[in-house]
């Protein structure tokens, strides 16, 4: 069995973290995390700081009455778990030269996110988007593979979703004009974009569903690599016929080997299933162990590399907004490249 990278190691010495929201991305994911790992938590500022209030009492921690208490506490990693919108803003508060994460995406559009980008810039913050899924133990375990040449060169990249995704749970969708690429297959463009590089273009089309009263459930996507990748994604949320032929799964195939990756946070949600790596390199299939799945163990890896950077074991910040703005180009040119009709087809010729 061959040994890959899983996980990123923590620093020694941990940087504490103040909360900005208090919604169920930070009960459900950041604050187990943070506790499993032992980062201390030096408070939670949210607008509703009743709801701040309860859930500083439930991790043992404390809430701040108002958003500049937070701020005046130094030596801190600034973590904004807030809707796109309420982004720009906190960002011209935080001290300059501050380390912080930023829940994606970012912004809702590009514009938006060219406005982060341009404050993190004068400001001088070192601040880094939570696109994660590149920091999965699978996901990591994958590009240690290709690294390392087990793969030979990739020439292929699918990526098959066929789910029945309750989109009932997000009552917020319903009214977004922009859903399925901007907030869910922005996942698999950013690790995509980690593995390969930034593509030179992209075709997409992305719909909705009869089924569905959410603007865009279903797309199909293919990047530009050259002549030599062929990269394409075909995702539907609205396969709702049982689990038995359901798939949240990536294809990856270089000249000399393949991987097979299996995303089980989307099967059978928010159950889920647990992750898989396969690997063919030349002599069968084999299953590569996994330390854990997609979600918390993917937010372990990327804050613990926000750590890493805040201690100055790394000197680069991954996924900082400097990349991050190339993913969110990426949405965007797929977005527009939706919105445009497909190459015509000739009619016949008259008689």
């Amino acid at each position: 069995m061959i040994e890959l990278r899983q996980t990123i190691e923590l620093p020694e010495v941990l940087t504490p973290v103040v909360i900005y929201g208090a919604g169920s991305i930070v009960s459900d994911a950041h604050l187990p995390t943070y506790g499993r790992l032992g980062i201390p938590v030096a408070g939670i500022f949210d607008p509703d700081t009743a709801k701040a209030a309860a859930l500083a009492e439930r991790y043992g921690t404390r809430a701040f009455a108002d958003m500049d208490a937070a701020l005046a506490v130094p030596g801190v990693i600034h973590d904004l778990a807030v809707p796109p919108a309420a982004i720009p803003s906190i960002l011209r508060a935080l001290p300059d030269g501050a380390t912080a994460l930023i829940q994606k995406p970012m912004g809702s559009d590009l514009g938006a996110a060219t406005e982060i980008l341009t404050i993190c810039r004068q400001k001088g913050l070192n601040a880094a988007m939570n696109f994660q899924l590149r920091y999965a133990p699978n996901a990591l375990a994958l590009k240690d593979a290709v690294a390392q040449g087990l793969l030979g060169d990739v020439v292929d990249f699918d990526a098959w979703l066929a789910l029945d995704t309750p989109w009932h749970l997000w009552a917020f969708l319903a009214d977004l004009p922009r859903v399925e690429i901007l907030l869910h297959s922005i996942h698999y463009v950013d690790f995509i974009r980690d593995l390969l590089g930034n593509p030179s273009g992209v075709h997409a089309r992305t719909m909705g569903h009869p089924s569905s009263t959410v603007s865009n459930t279903r797309t199909s996507m293919m990047l530009d690599y050259g002549a030599d990748v062929r990269c394409n994604l075909s995702i539907n949320h609205n396969h709702a016929f049982g689990r038995k032929f359901q798939a949240c799964e990536f294809r990856v195939t270089g000249t000399s080997g393949a991987a097979y990756m299996k995303m089980g946070v989307n099967l059978d949600y928010p159950e889920g299933e647990p992750d898989e790596l396969w690997l063919n390199t030349g002599d069968g299939w084999e299953e590569e162990p996994l330390r854990g799945d997609w979600f918390l163990e993917a937010f372990e890896g990327r804050f613990a590399q926000v750590q890493r950077f805040a201690a100055g074991l790394d000197a680069t910040l991954e996924g900082s907004v400097e990349d991050a703005w190339h993913t969110m180009a990426l949405v965007e040119a797929a977005y527009e490249s939706a919105d445009l009709p497909m190459h015509p087809i000739k009619e016949s010729p008259d008689a």
